[in-house]
């Protein structure tokens, strides 16, 4: 099992870096695509709430041609309408997703808020069925209130 805490404080380690916001978020994907073996991809979208678009950031894994994605569209659109965290255990039950690739089998997304404003999100998909857990969410629910100031 990882360790959540020695990843959040490498994330905070990052976070609080001289670095470009683009560069830590890139570093900090690569970091969990590497230390969590059930992470196969790791992205951040950007929120653009007038458009109602969000619009691919950094990310770890192979390119996707989901680069924009129109709020409601897939779990990413769902979380970005919803605003609450998004767990698809086996994504051949769920209706609105939007495959990236047939090797997914499962994905978890979580909205960063910053000021109680939607300004983006983390999208990791997993090639396991039933990978997530709780401990993950929380994990994940952490780094996501250490990645909002940074927006």
């Amino acid at each position: 099992m990882p360790d959540y805490d020695e990843l959040l404080s490498l994330a905070g380690k990052l976070i609080h870096s001289d670095g470009q916001r683009d560069d830590i978020l890139g570093a900090i994907c690569f970091l969990l695509k590497d230390e969590i073996e059930h992470y196969n991809w790791i992205g951040i979208y950007l929120a653009n709430n007038k458009k109602k678009v969000l619009t691919l950031g950094p990310f770890a894994g192979d390119p996707t041609e989901h680069t924009k994605i129109d709020y409601g569209q897939g779990l990413c659109g769902q979380v970005a309408e919803s605003l609450d965290t998004f767990i698809v255990q086996d994504v051949s039950q769920e209706p609105n997703y939007l495959s990236c690739s047939p090797i997914v089998k499962s994905e978890i997304v979580i909205p960063i808020m910053k000021n109680g404003k939607f300004v983006a999100q983390l999208d990791i998909d997993s090639q396991a069925v039933n990978p997530f857990t709780d401990e993950d969410k929380q994990f994940l629910e952490k780094l996501c209130k250490m990645l909002a100031p940074i927006f």
